[in-house]
């Protein structure tokens, strides 16, 4: 099988089979991050496209519902987002276009939007939570938990 070539500080490594010519351990361990993560990004995209979603608009999704019912700002939702560089006002338009969400001006300070969910994003969202547990499940499903548990305490470390 052929994998993808990444190049990268210029050293090239071949996706995670082999690695030639490379004495940087640390390297090798980002490279194989930014792989990794790709892979992953690029599957949960898939599969948010079967919901009509991107990963970012799910992300908004989220974090509305977790504001049971309570009305989030552009600015706080901007500070919340796993993608900081996400254009929030575009993504918040594209939602509320779909009815998945609603703006409304805050009556104290009109210069002030206010963004909730609405019982159709909720809905939506329940109907993702476990087919993407169940997604997310396949993905890792070559670790046990042991090593899940490693990963998730190494990928902190590297954030550190």
């Amino acid at each position: 099988m052929f994998y993808d070539t990444v190049v990268y500080t210029f050293v090239v490594v071949t996706t995670v089979k082999t690695v030639k010519n490379v004495e940087n351990l640390s390297n090798v361990a980002v490279i194989n991050l930014i792989v990794s993560g790709n892979y992953v990004v690029e599957q949960i995209n898939s599969f948010m496209k079967t919901y009509d979603l991107t990963v970012q608009q799910y992300n908004i999704l989220r974090i509305l519902r977790g504001q049971d019912g309570l009305p989030i700002n552009l600015y706080v939702l901007q500070e919340h987002m796993i993608h900081k560089m996400s254009n929030t006002t575009r993504l918040v338009e594209k939602l509320r276009k779909k009815g998945l969400l609603e703006r409304k001006t805050c009556e104290e300070n009109r210069r002030k939007i206010e963004i909730f969910i609405t019982d159709r994003g909720l809905g939506l969202l329940a109907g993702i939570d476990q087919a993407l547990v169940d997604y997310e499940k396949g993905l890792t499903s070559n670790l046990t938990e042991e090593e899940l548990i490693q990963l998730i305490e190494l990928l902190k470390k590297v954030k550190q």
